[in-house]
């Protein structure tokens, strides 16, 4: 008798774990939008979107609430109440991501990805929705240097930046590989700088302004903008996603959407710091 009741025990844990893990894979939002209003109806179609949760302003998970937010989450809440869809966000590292999405492992990659020739060979890229700016982040009051072209006069400044980024590729247009640190994440090259290891980052401009606001009295962006850079979603090669995307994002530029969300998660309003997300 007890071992039945034990038998029980564990077969009723099991299927609350197993119930537990299939809510947990539940988007939020559920299916947004009307059939009847869709621009192209996806009939309620799950979309599968990859985000890091750690790229502010994009997308983030909050350390008080838990819950997440950014750009990319308004973004695509708004792109499926257009196309009656069903964004289900799922967090990936950034190192993999572009692969991953390739292989299709997710029908989307967020993530402020920039679109460049490489990357197109693998996957498909949305129309863009950003121009973003390279700029460098140094600690606050350096006067050694003003410009990437005063890094690369003195051998003994050394360049941090993230893996697999086009950060990374600028950095290396520049400089040779034994004077480039690249870091798996931001925060690892910003404590690198921070403690003297580095003397610069070459980082996203809308990124370096998060780690510019968390650390006011330590860290600066500085110099003439080093690239302009075009960000889009991107899609394994042929999705059939690509096209009607394009027509919601489309009509967000037109409508003035888009314009709202870059002034809510790229104007002085938006507050949010390194120091409040996960």
């Amino acid at each position: 008798m007890k071992n039945t009741k034990v038998v029980l025990a564990i077969v009723l844990a099991l299927c609350i774990i197993v119930l537990s893990a299939c809510g947990s894979s539940k988007p939020a939002s559920g299916c947004l939008g009307k059939a009847a209003n869709a621009i192209v109806d996806l009939d309620c179609r799950e979309i599968k979107i990859a985000v890091e949760n750690a790229y502010l302003p994009f997308n983030y998970i909050s350390a008080t609430t838990g819950e997440a937010g950014g750009w990319d989450y308004d973004a695509w809440n708004d792109i499926c109440t257009r196309l009656h869809c069903t964004p289900v966000f799922v967090e990936s590292a950034w190192d993999g991501m572009i692969q991953s999405v390739s292989d299709g492992q997710y029908d989307v990659g967020a993530d402020g990805v920039t679109n460049t020739p490489d990357r197109q060979k693998q996957v498909d890229f949305s129309i863009g929705y950003q121009q973003i700016q390279q700029r460098l982040l140094v600690r606050k009051g350096e006067t050694r240097f003003s410009s990437i072209e005063d890094i690369v006069a003195n051998t003994e400044f050394k360049l941090g930046t993230q893996v697999s980024t086009t950060n990374y590729e600028t950095a290396a247009k520049f400089l040779p590989e034994d004077r480039i640190q690249a870091f798996e994440t931001f925060p690892f090259a910003v404590q690198a700088l921070l403690s003297g290891d580095l003397d610069a980052i070459i980082i996203d401009e809308v990124v370096g302004l998060g780690y510019q606001g968390t650390n006011a009295d330590q860290l600066e962006l500085i110099g003439p903008s080093i690239s302009s850079d075009e960000l889009g979603f991107i899609y394994p090669l042929g999705s059939d996603l690509k096209a009607p995307v394009d027509q919601a994002i489309q009509a967000m530029i037109d409508d003035g959407t888009l314009a709202k969300l870059q002034v809510k998660y790229f104007g002085p309003e938006f507050t949010i710091t390194y120091d409040d997300i996960k």
